[in-house]
């Protein structure tokens, strides 16, 4: 993996933690997100730390952090009692990686492609009416760079453009709540990669849509670029809907 992609999926996110704290909270995020702790269990403080062998202060900051993303809630004279899915801060990059490192990393997935279907092919629409002609011009020589390390099975540098493509088109939509969803592209794109759910070779196709859509957004033809885009996204559904085949997870 490219040291882009190691640093982003590395990071601390925005619990600010590094180190220790960052270790036991990682391993604490993907058990809740794995149901090792299931929906309504209670987490005892004695417990974790003979568990993870740390201290009650390192316990408490993480349990306070997984309470700010929804994943747990303090109750008086009970505990701390892990939440529903449907309450977990679903968007917070931290608890995607989390999902995606654990046994439910297939209905995340597909929860995120299926916003991606709706969300970045308006995004190259708008941008093909508001981006200016440096963002258009310099979109297409990042297409033509991932046609490259497409084509010369460099996966590591592709996954780097490749983020930097969507992230790109998000941003000259003009839209910022649209931008802000970047940080859940990233975190599904180095997903895949790291779980070895790309092909081992960028498909011929997708490299082509992705710079029909930057072409699109330069000539300003958002029509154009809105299905090249709806294009890339089905194609991202077709080459990872054998993980969820059969799979139909209901919100718990």
């Amino acid at each position: 993996m490219s040291t882009g992609a190691r640093e982003t999926i590395t990071r601390s996110g925005a619990s600010g933690f590094t180190g220790l704290h960052a270790k036991v909270l990682d391993r604490l995020g993907t058990a809740i997100a794995d149901g090792s702790y299931p929906v309504g269990s209670v987490l005892y403080i004695d417990h974790l730390m003979s568990e993870y062998t740390v201290s009650r202060s390192v316990i408490r900051e993480c349990l306070r952090v997984l309470a700010s993303m929804g994943l747990v809630e303090s109750r008086r004279r009970l505990g701390t009692q892990i939440r529903p899915k449907h309450e977990w801060n679903v968007f917070d990059p931290q608890v995607i990686r989390w999902r995606l490192g654990s046994a439910d990393r297939g209905a995340q997935l597909r929860s995120i492609t299926e916003l991606r279907t709706a969300v970045e092919p308006q995004a190259a629409r708008l941008a093909a009416a508001r981006a200016s002609h440096e963002a258009g011009s310099d979109l297409v020589v990042v297409a033509a760079q991932m046609w490259t390390a497409g084509k010369m099975g460099d996966l590591d540098t592709f996954l780097d453009l490749d983020i930097e493509f969507h992230r790109m088109v998000l941003a000259a939509s003009g839209n910022e709540m649209l931008l802000k969803l970047s940080d859940l592209v990233t975190e599904v794109l180095i997903g895949r990669h790291a779980y070895g759910l790309m092909p081992h070779h960028p498909d011929e196709q997708a490299l082509r849509l992705h710079a029909d859509v930057a072409q699109s957004i330069q000539r300003g033809d958002g029509e154009s670029a809105y299905q090249s885009m709806v294009a890339i996204m089905v194609q991202a559904m077709d080459e990872m809907g054998s993980i969820w085949e059969g799979d139909h997870p209901a919100p718990s």
